[in-house]
């Protein structure tokens, strides 16, 4: 995948609105995004690698909180201290609330069919910092709309070409 874009979402549910620039080339994947909500402001940053796998995510809050979280790609997540997280133990993904940019994560390095496909995310609420495995499901439904399901929340995402989301219901509308 080679992709050098910018996007804008408004969130719905909490009133905010992100920026996000992606650059994606034949060796890694660079994210960076920024998010204003009604009390909160963040900064965020993701490196993938050449597979699409999360190597690093790093949060830094308008408050001078943050959190910086490495992976091996494989499953294996430390934090910025290098102390491993045994929760996290097979995650390949993060997926960051409040922003629907990391639902294309999956969607990027999975091979689809009309399968459903489950996923262990590395799931951070960068409202709070804090972390937890998520197990999520994504179903292909047609090239632009994916059923996603996790724990007791379902919603049919609208994506385009490139596997970002453009309409995820209630939560989340692209910004042209």
């Amino acid at each position: 995948m080679t992709l050098n874009r910018s996007i804008r979402w408004r969130g719905l549910d909490l009133d905010t609105l992100e920026h996000a620039h992606i650059i994606a080339n034949t060796r890694d994947t660079r994210i960076r995004g920024a998010i204003i909500g009604p009390d909160f402001g963040l900064f965020y940053r993701i490196k993938l690698d050449e597979n699409g796998h999360t190597r690093t995510v790093k949060i830094e809050r308008a408050d001078g909180r943050g959190i910086e979280l490495f992976s091996d790609g494989a499953g294996s997540w430390s934090d910025d201290r290098a102390e491993p997280i045994p929760a996290l133990r097979g995650c390949i993904d993060v997926d960051i609330w409040p922003t629907p940019l990391t639902n294309a994560l999956p969607i990027w390095r999975h091979d689809w069919t009309d399968q459903p496909t489950r996923f262990a995310m590395a799931w951070i609420d960068a409202t709070d910092l804090s972390y937890q495995r998520s197990e999520q499901i994504y179903t292909r439904l047609d090239p632009t709309h994916f059923r996603y399901q996790s724990a007791d929340f379902e919603a049919v995402l609208e994506v385009d070409a490139d596997g970002l989301v453009t309409d995820y219901p209630g939560l989340f509308a692209r910004q042209r």
